[in-house]
């Protein structure tokens, strides 16, 4: 397939990019500086295309689109929490907006979304079914895929991905808790009882090539593994892994205190997923269980 994917540059498109172009798929990226090769396409994520770049969005039979800014990187002030949104918001809309006008548009679409559509949850099991969380994230993801739907305007197939923590050793939440962890300064946050979806860099690669081949997938899917653990038993899982003690754990007041909202929201709170919709499918995980994917991942 011709495939155009946003947020190439990614800890998910820098591993995607070459899976599929070892399946025989023809790549193109887009991308916000000026084009180095023909297989780079300029976009402006809050303005659009130039109509020399509009006439290249031809003939792609599937997009695949991860852009965001980093919901992470810093503490969740106002314009941090403008860029959050409309660089998923606004880009998406202003990506299908697009391919709208293309004579020959993809027949599908796979945006990415978030575990944190669901908020906070406690212990409710969350599937695909669920209503929405409240909040300023769910909000966000809300938004996101609802304009991901209007791909389905001219005919595409739309997929969101509802991705929760991702596991890789060169990037991602992953990369930052390891440092302490080495150090032995590892241990749980708050209560250590909010549930924490995970899912394996490559498994999570599997979905999003999962989504462009099955054909009968599509909406929201659940992109966690099957084994759905506490933060508790997260940490204890990757002490194990490293042979390193988690005996000092970080108090919830210190997280607010350090972080804010932002730490609140992505720390604090977690979501029990079920990945109904992959299992009925038939996707078949690679690492469905945290203590093999962790040492499959650092090894």
């Amino acid at each position: 397939m011709k495939i155009l994917i946003s947020g190439a540059s990614g800890l998910v498109g820098t591993h995607l990019i070459p899976v599929l172009e070892a399946k025989g798929h023809e790549i193109f990226r887009l991308v916000r500086k000026t084009p180095r090769g023909a297989d780079e396409i300029q976009w402006d994520a809050g303005k659009g295309f130039s109509d020399a770049e509009q006439g290249k969005l031809e003939n792609f039979a599937a997009v695949v689109h991860l852009a965001g800014d980093n919901v992470a990187s810093e503490n969740w002030s106002d314009d941090k929490k403008r860029r959050i949104r409309e660089s998923r918001v606004v880009g998406t809309r202003v990506l299908v907006d697009a391919l709208k006008k293309a004579e020959n548009p993809p027949k599908v679409f796979v945006s990415a979304s978030a575990s944190g559509f669901y908020g906070s949850r406690k212990d409710e099991i969350l599937t695909e079914d669920s209503a929405k969380g409240a909040g300023f994230l769910p909000d966000v993801c809300d938004e996101w895929e609802a304009e991901a739907r209007k791909a389905e305007e001219f005919g595409a197939r739309v997929v969101n991905p509802r991705i929760g923590v991702v596991l890789a050793k060169d990037g991602g939440a992953l990369e930052k808790m390891l440092t302490p962890f080495k150090l032995g300064v590892g241990g749980v946050v708050g209560s250590g009882k909010q549930w924490m979806p995970w899912i394996a860099l490559d498994d999570l690669l599997g979905v999003i090539i999962f989504a462009l081949e099955n054909e009968d997938l599509k909406g929201a899917v659940n992109t966690i593994a099957p084994e759905i653990v506490t933060n508790e038993e997260f940490t204890k899982t990757l002490g194990k892994a490293i042979n390193r003690p988690t005996i000092l754990p970080i108090p919830a007041f210190a997280i607010k205190l350090l972080y804010g909202e932002m730490g609140e929201t992505l720390l604090l709170q977690g979501q029990r997923m079920t990945p109904k919709k992959l299992q009925e499918a038939g996707f078949e995980f690679q690492f469905p269980n945290l203590e093999d994917a962790l040492k499959h991942v650092l090894d």
